[in-house]
């Protein structure tokens, strides 16, 4: 029994090549020997059916010719080129034994001219197919072997593509079978061979991509595989099959599609890549201010000049014209919504007409595929977005935790290969860590990373010094120093929360206590509830009773991937409507997350209430109003946690009544203020009771302002003895102290 790739029992024989007798014998495939020859060849158990694999590669029917001498094979051009031989060499031919269920089931092959010139033909697969198959009946075919064949007075060449035998799996091995009469042919032809393939209904794809398979990591993209889907089934889909089925439905295809998202999140990235695997034209990049010009109807004409080869080629080639890629970087830039710029010029609206009617016009274009990529969807004119023109709108998010890992699995991947990245690197605890960064900022982290492990090996004091490569090494302790350094854009403002409580957070008694579980079970509800996207909870008591503290303590114990605070300090001099939309702009990056916390500190600052009056801005309030009551997106959720030490104004405005729940923060009873000394641990025991007797009723922040005051001592110069334990403050100094203190 053979093996599925045929067996020869016989030794192989050298044979000397030599040219085939004529030209006609060319056209047969087949190669040629002495009839004395012929019989070392005979497939046992047929009627007249010689094989030879020739050359250990490709196995060919042999025919007696009685010009050829005994120990000669003549082999065609095309044959010898296959097996690398020129004439008059000799080469080892064997006798090819075919194995059991040998039949092709599948034959596809890639036509072309064997002199290709300026010419073009329209082929019939199916009456092809029949010729070929009774040419070429019983002859083994080898995926990479070009044979050479006559139809309708042309000479072509076709070169084998794939060879699927008859119930055998696809085989990473080679390829080989028997033409028959139940195998199936497939026709490919390169774009540009000239001829056309018609009346193949079955198996058949159109080329649009340059590979038959791709992988999205091999490419550079990690962590949008979803997106990539979709892209995919939208636009690409109807372009996979022929034209004719596409007709035959009656759909036109995808002529725009639009990336839009946050920025560093890879839209510029997957819209390059998408045009290099299309194989298409060399797809068109343009910013989008390039297209702008000061010369009236210039701006139009450089829009215009982007689809005329796409319009040149419908004309001349119509369904078979080739993809014609353009990409539009911030494409917000050139089509703002009409009408929005008061310029005088109105180019803008005439940039949005002169696309809308290349893309969608009377004249539209079959063969164009417009990508546009922007951070402000909400800048583009509404009429762009529609059925016809940018109608595949894909948003392109921050990755999750699997993106994540594979994007740094992209960017760590040479180091691993030539040995940089140390053993104790732990890629999926990094993935874990870093929530809410996006491709972009992820990049930076391992720029940085490597930016440590290379300085490891300079000195400063001598730059000249070789470096010893093999002793680079990037390590965990690296990336986590490099975290520290690359903060994302859309991530928690962990030092901005950390300044609000620069004391730390101590027990201050039950009734905090209490509230802070409060506000961490909101925490949860927000987590995992399906009826609760947004909760908002509203802190007040009097200043300086740590409801800032409080806020910020839960937006950390959170652990949410995006916590940001919105204060009045930040704002200083800005005007009202520049507030307005730094706060919106608050909101919209948390609706980007899918975990958000945010923090209004002093809603009455905010709002700039002054109590003579009363005063404030109804713009903002108006603003926060809307924002608090306004839902996520679907999939993301938000908690947002006001503070305010005027709640009988919020009141009076209809604020109050926005909150979901609201909690006050009371100020220290003589209890409270016992157990934070105890806790700081600056007063001697016996006069830790005297002491808090006296700070019943006062705010946590003037507390720590009066113990600070305090510990400088009488003299000054105490504080560090006293921190450190080695000396404590005198209650008779204490007591002085409080006297200069204020009491709100």
């Amino acid at each position: 029994m053979s093996s599925w790739f045929g067996s020869s029992p016989s030794a192989s024989i050298k044979m000397i090549v030599t040219n085939t007798p004529s030209q006609d014998l060319a056209l047969t495939n087949f190669a040629f020997c002495s009839p004395s020859d012929l019989s070392n060849f005979a497939v046992p158990g047929s009627n007249k059916l010689y094989l030879a694999l020739v050359g250990d590669s490709f196995v060919f029917s042999l025919s007696g010719h009685e010009t050829i001498r005994s120990g000669h094979i003549a082999l065609n051009s095309i044959q010898r080129r296959c097996v690398k031989v020129s004439s008059a060499e000799s080469i080892s031919v064997t006798r090819f034994l075919p194995p059991d269920n040998f039949n092709l089931a599948l034959l596809t092959l890639e036509l072309d001219f064997i002199k290709r010139g300026n010419r073009s033909e329209q082929i019939d697969a199916v009456q092809l197919a029949s010729q070929l198959r009774k040419r070429f009946i019983n002859q083994v075919m080898t995926a990479g072997q070009k044979v050479l064949f006559e139809y309708h007075g042309n000479n072509y060449n076709f070169t084998v593509s794939q060879a699927a035998v008859e119930g055998q799996e696809k085989s990473k091995s080679l390829e080989r079978g028997m033409v028959s009469d139940d195998t199936y042919i497939v026709f490919e032809t390169a774009r540009d061979s000239g001829i056309k393939i018609v009346n193949q209904r079955e198996a058949a794809t159109s080329n649009i991509f340059k590979q038959k398979e791709f992988n999205l990591e091999s490419l550079g993209i990690g962590g949008l595989s979803a997106e990539f889907a979709d892209i995919f089934r939208r636009a690409f889909a109807s372009r996979v099959f022929p034209p004719h089925v596409t007709s035959k439905l009656g759909i036109k295809h995808v002529k725009g599609m639009l990336l839009y998202g946050p920025p560093g999140t890879g839209k510029t990235l997957m819209a390059r890549q998408i045009g290099k695997i299309l194989n298409g034209k060399e797809p068109k990049i343009v910013n989008g201010p390039e297209v702008l010009s000061k010369f009236v109807g210039e701006t139009e004409k450089n829009v215009r000049d982007l689809f005329a080869d796409a319009e040149q080629e419908q004309r001349s080639r119509g369904d078979e014209s080739d993809l014609h890629v353009i990409i539009f970087d911030e494409i917000d830039a050139i089509c703002k919504s009409r009408g929005s710029t008061r310029d005088g010029t109105g180019v803008h609206d005439s940039i949005v007409n002169q696309l809308l009617t290349k893309i969608d016009g009377v004249e539209s274009l079959n063969n164009v595929l417009l990508i546009g990529m922007t951070n402000r969807k909400d800048m583009l004119d509404e009429a762009l977005l529609r059925p016809g023109r940018l109608e595949v709108q894909v948003e392109i998010n921050l990755p999750d935790e699997n993106g994540r890992l594979q994007i740094l699995q992209i960017h760590t991947n040479k180091m691993k290969e030539n040995s940089f990245l140390a053993p104790d690197v732990n890629l999926q605890e990094l993935a874990a860590r870093t929530k809410n960064y996006s491709g972009a900022e992820l990049e930076g982290v391992v720029k940085s990373a490597v930016s440590y492990a290379l300085n490891r090996q300079l000195s400063l004091e001598d730059l000249t010094k070789p470096v010893e490569e093999e002793n680079i090494k990037v390590t965990m302790d690296d990336f986590l120093n490099a975290l520290h350094e690359v903060i994302p854009a859309f991530g928690a403002s962990t030092d901005d929360l950390e300044r609000c409580r620069l004391h730390g957070m101590v027990d201050c008694g039950d009734r905090h206590k209490h509230i802070y579980q409060r506000a961490m079970l909101l925490v949860e509800q927000v987590k995992v509830s399906k009826g609760s996207p947004l909760v908002t909870c509203l802190l007040e008591g009097s200043r300086g009773s740590g409801k800032t503290a409080l806020a910020a303590t839960v937006g950390i114990d959170s652990d949410f991937p995006y916590v940001k605070i919105v204060s009045a300090e930040t704002m200083i001099g800005l005007h009202e409507s520049t507030k307005c939309a730094q706060i919106i702009k608050v909101f919209e990056d948390a609706y980007r997350s899918p975990l958000s916390v945010i923090v209004l500190d002093d809603i009455e600052r905010l709002l700039e209430y002054v109590s003579i009056g009363p005063r404030f801005s109804n713009l903002i309030s108006q603003t926060l109003l809307v924002l608090l009551k306004r839902l996520p997106p679907k999939g993301k959720k938000l908690m947002v946690i006001g503070t305010t030490s005027e709640v009988d104004f919020l009141e009076s405005i209809g604020f109050c009544d926005i909150f979901s729940v609201t909690y006050h923060v009371p100020t220290l009873n003589t209890n409270d203020a016992k157990k934070v000394l105890e806790q700081l641990n600056v007063f001697a025991d016996e006069d830790i009771d005297a002491a808090a007797e006296v700070l019943g009723d006062m705010p946590i922040r003037k507390l720590y302002m009066l113990i600070e005051m305090a510990a400088q001592g009488e003299q000054g110069g105490s504080a560090e003895a006293i921190y450190s334990g080695k000396e404590k403050i005198k209650i008779s100094h204490f007591f002085d102290c409080l006297q200069d203190v204020v009491r709100i």
